[in-house]
């Protein structure tokens, strides 16, 4: 084997900048490296004609035809062509800092781990999740290093790994489909978090990503219900379950609806499956709530009675981001004051990553 990693572009438009991705990768993180570029519902001539020419005799193309709006499809059909130790997926509007790949692959030689959660940085600044205990070393601990808050499977994962726990990116789905899919590793592999060093660049250029545009939230949260359906999360412990919905609440749920501030969007429909969707995850984690600020039990109120005005239900969820006033740091249980969970906890393991 000539290369431990396949990196996997998918690229659905010759407008994305995937030339200057493909870059990043042959001019500074060629060694160890195997690059492939999914053309994803458009003609493979159309993506080369956008690559530079240095760089084409280094590109393995795929074609991938499905019709489908979704990154899932073409990253697991570069995936199953994939024959490196690792597997390692990037954007097509997004870089790579040189050198990235040779650290992801020192920190998994030095710590024995399948998985390697990437250094990520959005124009040059460190995006600060997951909030990983900030002075460990080693392996993480899905639990303690609150993994779940980092949902995008960005630096390495091992093809080992995927085979071993049947972890896969949730077919079609247009939005979220990467979530259930790394929660499953970062839960069932050996997994590392990247502290220093060169990282992934989230690129900010595209004007036509597929998950930005607000879908129905039947659409928008088939993958929870997927994660939630899965037997290998019905099979966690409480305290793992409870992490998971945790982080589902606070940034899916309660996001949704600051993402949707127009009260008109929010019809009899769209609450019900707002409420349907948040009542899973409650019910999948018992004493989650209990854990929760008063000000997101207050949400989560709203969201589950429909007879509360959509104006209450936008205020209450834009309130509980008011950091440090007393009802975003209280618990709805006070036994919970200083659980993982708990916002004093979160909160302030958020500020140490920083």
């Amino acid at each position: 084997m000539s290369h431990r990693v396949d990196v996997i572009i998918a690229c659905h438009s010759p407008s994305r900048p995937v030339g200057r991705a493909v870059a990043s990768v042959l001019d500074g993180n060629r060694e160890d490296v195997r690059l492939t570029v999914v053309c994803h519902n458009v003609a493979v001539d159309k993506i080369r004609d956008v690559i530079a020419e240095r760089h084409l005799s280094d590109v393995t193309f795929l074609h991938l035809e499905d019709g489908i709006r979704s990154a899932s499809g073409p990253f697991e059909h570069g995936t199953a062509h994939a024959t490196g130790e690792f597997v390692s997926i990037l954007g097509s509007d997004d870089t790579l800092q040189p050198g990235a790949v040779r650290e992801w692959l020192d920190l998994a030689q030095d710590t024995g781990a399948e998985v390697v959660i990437t250094r990520l940085l959005l124009e040059g600044r460190v995006v600060h999740t997951p909030p990983a205990r900030p002075f460990h070393r080693g392996l993480a601990d899905p639990v303690r290093d609150r993994l779940s808050y980092r949902s995008a499977p960005l630096g390495l994962v091992s093809r080992a790994a995927r085979e071993r726990t049947g972890a896969r990116l949730v077919a079609g789905a247009q939005v979220g489909g990467d979530v259930p899919y790394v929660t499953e590793l970062w839960f069932g592999a050996k997994t590392a978090v990247q502290r220093s060093g060169p990282g992934y660049n989230i690129g900010e250029s595209a004007t036509d990503r597929v998950t930005y545009n607000p879908r129905p939230i039947a659409d928008e949260f088939s993958f929870i219900h997927t994660l939630l359906d899965a037997d290998w999360y019905r099979q966690l412990a409480a305290d793992q379950r409870v992490a998971i919905a945790a982080k589902l609440l606070r940034i899916h749920v309660f996001g949704v609806i600051t993402n949707r501030p127009g009260p008109s969007w929010w019809t009899e429909e769209q609450r019900g499956a707002l409420a349907r969707a948040a009542g899973r995850v409650v019910d999948s984690a018992p004493g989650v709530l209990d854990r929760l600020s008063i000000a997101d039990n207050r949400v989560v109120e709203a969201i589950r009675n429909q007879d509360v005005p959509a104006e209450t239900l936008i205020e209450l969820a834009h309130a509980r981001r008011r950091h440090g006033m007393p009802l975003t740091l209280v618990p709805r249980s006070l036994r919970m004051l200083f659980a993982r969970e708990a916002p004093l906890r979160f909160m302030a393991a958020s500020l140490l990553t920083r």
